[in-house]
């Protein structure tokens, strides 16, 4: 899919869980907070472009979760674009919590998202990949959950024409280069590097050069 286009005082708004909330949400003003982590790093160019934009990450969020609230977090908000990521948490709390779902289920509760977003909005849609290194080391056998919730976001990408960050492939590809706690604290969890890593990849997505 080609860059997109965004008018001038365009709304864009950043959903997703803690990697997107990055402290937000434990701000004073958390509706106008964009937290420390990529959306903030994003949002210094956004706003010198003219675009507002606003974060409503919430950690600790699954694909459910943001289903509960996606009324007043997204619909109520009438964005122009939505930027999406989310899907590590509904594999964390199958191993820290026995709350398992099935990929299936993940991706029909992402694709009714989505759907609303196409009949209650005119926003344009960036889909990011949750991701995982393998530190500690425990954190490899998640990969038989977080793998097929991985394949599901990718086609939920391409059947809903949106634009697609690998980030998955990205931290795997970084990790070659610099160990991998350069980049994550927990497996999960960016470091500012990962942060950064992030939004150059968001950037050079959405307004390439």
């Amino acid at each position: 899919m080609s860059p997109l286009s965004l008018a001038a005082g365009a709304k864009i708004l950043f959903q997703g869980d803690s990697i997107t909330d990055a402290g937000r949400s434990g701000s004073k003003d958390r509706d106008n907070a964009l937290g420390g982590g990529y959306v903030s790093m994003c949002a210094k160019m956004l706003t010198a472009k003219g675009f507002t934009v606003i974060n409503r990450g919430i950690g600790g969020n699954r694909i459910y979760d943001l289903e509960a609230r996606w009324t007043p977090d997204c619909i109520a908000l009438q964005p122009d674009l939505v930027s999406i990521m989310i899907g590590i948490n509904d594999t964390w709390r199958r191993f820290d919590r026995n709350m398992i779902s099935s990929a299936a289920d993940f991706e029909a509760a992402y694709r009714r998202i989505l759907d609303r977003v196409k009949k209650e909005t005119k926003a344009q849609l960036v889909i990011l990949e949750p991701f995982l290194l393998p530190v500690p080391q425990d954190r490899e056998t998640w990969r038989e959950d977080l793998d097929p919730r991985i394949h599901a976001v990718r086609r939920v990408a391409r059947d809903y024409a949106a634009l697609f960050i690998p980030l998955d492939g990205l931290f795997a590809a970084a990790s070659t280069q610099k160990p991998m706690l350069h980049w994550v604290t927990d497996g999960v969890h960016p470091t500012a590097a990962g942060h950064q890593l992030i939004a150059e990849a968001w950037l050079s997505t959405v307004l390439p050069r």
